[in-house]
């Protein structure tokens, strides 16, 4: 029997674990991929927004020669602040369900990568899932097309390609600067009057100078409404309609929480927001020994909650953990 379980790994999960270690809690992190995975999926070469000491977790100094570190130094970073703090992590392990028991403990039921299934409990659960495992979807003709993906790595694949890119946030415009450099014809469409006002400031000036040159094409008030094999079909807010000839799409559209644990244990929905009812000054739920960290903890937009605002969750939760007298739990069998 743990003191904790935390489901996800990512800097928000391993932010609570060592928050709870440090107060002499025992925790064990459930992660159904590993380590950091939703940094992992991020592009290639992504610079974060952040500083490297805003995205600090457990006391461990985060060194970067950039102004604003890489993808690849917070792997390394979460990599070394895990093994520091030696956290008891279960990689490849899926929690499928998070049932309160009558004594006020949690069985958390998971399945490991050869389909063998087991019960978990702990006096208190930790929901720390993130985001990037759901898409969200356009819903349009042909979405489902192997050419289109939610996701983007790196630009090379897509050399000499026709590639539509759908959003206009930093995924989008990294992605687009990526793909023109490699020599693919790039179309950007989103439906805004203008590209986010959130662009990094360093990236924006190259972006629309790229626009002016007729390097990158914008399409802005428009939307994608259908896509084919050969081609996609973009709609303005007008009503007319232009059609592009194409190779592959990258759906740039965000990402939304996965809410089947909450949902499992009986956590309070909000209806407009679909956001979890919990205690904003100790991240615990209307279900009593059952947290909320990091962007699960948001609403629908996902953006609301950052590693550097999620990461001070796991303070939040322990310091109330060891305020409650420890409850007599049996293991399960």
């Amino acid at each position: 029997m743990k003191d904790v379980i935390i489901i996800g790994a990512g800097p928000c999960g391993l932010s609570a674990a060592i928050e709870c270690q440090r107060q002499g809690l025992s925790s064990l992190i459930i992660e159904k991929s590993f380590i950091v995975h939703s940094i992992y999926l991020y592009p290639t070469n992504m610079q974060f927004f952040s500083t490297a000491e805003l995205l600090e977790i457990g006391g461990v100094p985060f060194t970067s020669p950039n102004d604003k570190p890489y993808r690849h130094e917070a792997l390394v970073y979460y990599r070394r602040a895990a093994g520091q703090h030696g956290l008891d992590i279960a990689a490849y392990e899926e929690a499928l369900a998070v049932e309160p028991l009558s004594d006020g403990s949690f069985a958390v039921h998971t399945s490991n990568l050869r389909g063998e299934r087991q019960i978990r409990c702990a006096a208190n659960v930790v929901i720390a899932t993130g985001y990037f495992d759901q898409p969200n979807l356009i819903g349009i003709p042909g979405e489902e097309l192997p050419k289109v993906s939610h996701y983007f790595g790196e630009a090379h694949p897509y050399t000499g390609m026709k590639v539509t890119v759908i959003g206009g946030s930093n995924s989008a415009v990294d992605a687009a600067l990526e793909l023109m450099r490699v020599g693919a014809s790039v179309d950007i469409v989103y439906r805004g009057d203008s590209i986010s006002e959130n662009i990094k400031p360093w990236v924006r000036p190259i972006f629309e100078s790229m626009v002016q040159k007729d390097k990158i094409t914008l399409h802005l008030q428009s939307r994608v409404t259908e896509i084919t094999a050969d081609s996609v079909i973009i709609t303005a807010k007008d009503g007319g309609t232009t059609k592009l000839d194409n190779d592959f799409v990258l759906a740039l559209t965000g990402f939304r929480p996965n809410r089947a644990l909450l949902a499992s244990a009986g956590v309070t929905m909000d209806d407009d927001m679909d956001k979890p009812e919990f205690d904003p000054a100790t991240m615990e739920s209307n279900i009593p020994g059952l947290y909320v960290a990091g962007v699960i903890a948001s609403g629908r937009n996902a953006n609301e909650v950052f590693i550097e605002t999620g990461r001070g969750h796991g303070k939040l939760i322990a310091d109330h953990i060891i305020t409650k007298p420890k409850a007599e739990v049996k293991e399960l069998n």
